[in-house]
């Protein structure tokens, strides 16, 4: 199904003023300013529907106007930030509030399929345990009082939250399970995905390097630098390993990583690092480099290179697994919620769907 809040005769107070800021501002927007659900002026708008108005009726569960503004509310603003005009906003916020509204269908759904078998439970403690985390992490930490604001405004008794924190752990519980069913990708697939897309597995050189660095003192000219690198320098090509100097003498983070800097291609080099490295051999050591103030001076070597071109199946298979993985737990998901949805009753309230929805499905 596809619901369209905005279809309904009522929008939320801050959609409005976002619609209001955007209706005044130039028309088609400006692409570079964000929309403003904080500042915008208030607007006409139609009488405000009840927050306990029922949208949705799933089985024997109900889903009201005030649970799917629960969920949209704190997405607003980030939304905001991604349109540039009205336009935009609306068509992007009628995709979030679909998604969302679908979203809290499956939901009930998913709990009631865990729910059917009485073998299966959620023990108390984690769901105790997870509230005490939600109470002791920001926004409350540990402010009990907060916390207890906080239900009220949402209008949850102390039992309607411990309801919705289980509800929360099945919810997660079964999807992953879902997840982990689908986990097993063949090599023959992984074979299969990585002929089909070799241009995405396509690198630029890269290079992996380590460094050493000697930051500049106060009032410290670039000769004096150099007599503090040089000698260090010496050691290397006496036949001291890299790393262990660096973690030795280094200046900087990497130091207890033995300077090491890890792959990095030449776009994402400043050149006086990036001309050396690529025209070196792998385990070579280069000049001292200085860099002008506040920079200091660096000694960097190179471990290995990489050339560019299309990365090699065994180089890119983890990688390609992870993405079947995630595309088959996605479609088994899927499929999941289509049959659950097939053998429940759904019903939607007729202004929030769209004219080729049917406003009912499953059972009669």
């Amino acid at each position: 199904m596809i619901f369209r809040l905005l279809r309904a005769p009522v929008l939320f107070a801050a959609v409005l003023a976002v619609r209001a800021f955007a209706a005044t501002g130039p028309a088609g927007g400006d692409p570079g300013v964000a929309l403003d659900i904080t500042t915008a002026p208030p607007a006409a708008h139609p009488p405000a529907m009840e927050s306990d108005s029922v949208i949705a009726v799933v089985e024997d569960r109900i889903i009201t106007f005030e649970d799917l503004r629960r969920e949209i509310s704190p997405r607003l603003e980030a939304l905001s930030r991604t349109a540039h005009n009205e336009q935009e906003f609306n068509k992007l916020l009628g995709a979030l509030e679909s998604d969302l509204l679908n979203e809290l269908i499956n939901r009930i759904l998913i709990v009631k399929d865990f729910q059917k078998d009485p073998k299966r439970h959620i023990p108390s403690s984690y769901i105790d345990n997870a509230i005490a985390e939600t109470l002791l992490n920001p926004p409350f930490d540990g402010d009990r009082a907060k916390y207890l604001s906080y239900l009220r405004e949402n209008g949850w008794t102390e039992r309607d939250y411990r309801k919705k924190v289980e509800e929360d752990i099945i919810y997660s519980v079964m999807r992953n399970q879902q997840h982990r069913n689908e986990s097993v990708v063949s090599p023959a697939r992984i074979e299969s995905y990585y002929q089909e897309n070799q241009s995405k597995f396509y690198q630029e050189a890269a290079v992996h390097w380590r460094m050493i660095s000697f930051n500049r003192a106060d009032g410290e000219t670039d000769p004096q630098l150099l007599e503090r690198a040089r000698p260090v320098l010496a050691r290397l090509q006496a036949g001291e390993k890299f790393d262990a100097l660096a973690r030795e003498v280094s200046q900087d983070a990497m130091r207890a990583k033995g300077g090491d800097q890890g792959w990095q291609t030449k776009s994402n080099l400043i050149p006086a690092f990036a001309d050396p490295l690529f025209k070196m051999s792998p385990g070579q050591t280069a000049d001292p480099i200085v860099t002008p103030p506040p920079g200091g001076c660096y000694l960097v070597f190179l471990e290995e290179r990489k050339a560019a071109g299309i990365q090699s199946l065994p180089d890119v298979s983890g990688e390609i697994e992870k993405i079947l993985a995630a595309q088959m737990a996605r479609e088994a998901e899927n499929h999941w919620v289509q049959r659950l949805r097939a053998n429940a009753f759904i019903s939607v309230a007729h202004d929030f769907v769209t004219a080729d929805d049917p406003a009912d499905s499953g059972r009669p």
